[in-house]
């Protein structure tokens, strides 16, 4: 088991050491919230990281347009002006990392797990939603005038599935 202000802290420690290292940026924590419904977001980029294993969740990073272009720019030393695949690759390769940086500190309390390959949404007026009923850890970071929101949801597995060197594998699969 671990506690929630654990799986806080190791979140913010992520975010910063990626945000820092990856792209020469620094960003400032704001005080975190919990939200059943998360993750929602009206406009911008969302970018999705499943977990699994013994524990199964999601990570998900949101920002807007202009500051995922920024995150692309440090990130790959580019020019985008506007959302564009590669943009979308950036945000999605963040959020691998800070969502990867992450399961390797809490596989120290949970056991061997598993992450999805990133899902990037971009978008104006849609709303994304879980399916589950878990509470979701809401950390909101301020880089100037922008803000980048990590949202985090994990509980134990029902019907954990086996990991195997980084991978998930399913004991049935239905076509």
């Amino acid at each position: 088991m671990i506690e929630e202000k654990t799986l806080i802290e190791y979140i913010r420690t992520s975010t910063a050491d990626v945000f820092s290292t990856m792209l020469g940026i620094e960003v400032s924590s704001q005080p975190e919230f919990s939200d059943l419904n998360a993750p929602t977001v009206s406009d911008g980029v969302l970018a999705l990281v499943g977990i699994a294993g013994s524990w199964a969740g999601t990570g998900a990073i949101s920002c807007s347009a202009a500051f995922a272009c920024r995150i692309c720019n440090q990130f790959l030393m580019s020019d985008a002006v506007s959302v564009n695949e590669e943009v979308l690759d950036a945000v999605g390769e963040v959020a691998n990392m800070i969502i990867g940086n992450f399961k390797t500190m809490i596989e120290e309390h949970l056991g061997p797990l598993g992450l999805s390959i990133p899902t990037v949404i971009y978008g104006r007026n849609f709303t994304s939603r879980s399916l589950g009923t878990n509470s979701w850890m809401v950390l909101p970071f301020r880089c100037e005038s922008e803000t980048i929101t990590i949202r985090c949801c994990l509980s134990p597995a029902k019907e954990p599935n086996s990991v195997r060197g980084g991978f998930t594998h399913a004991s049935a699969l239905l076509v």
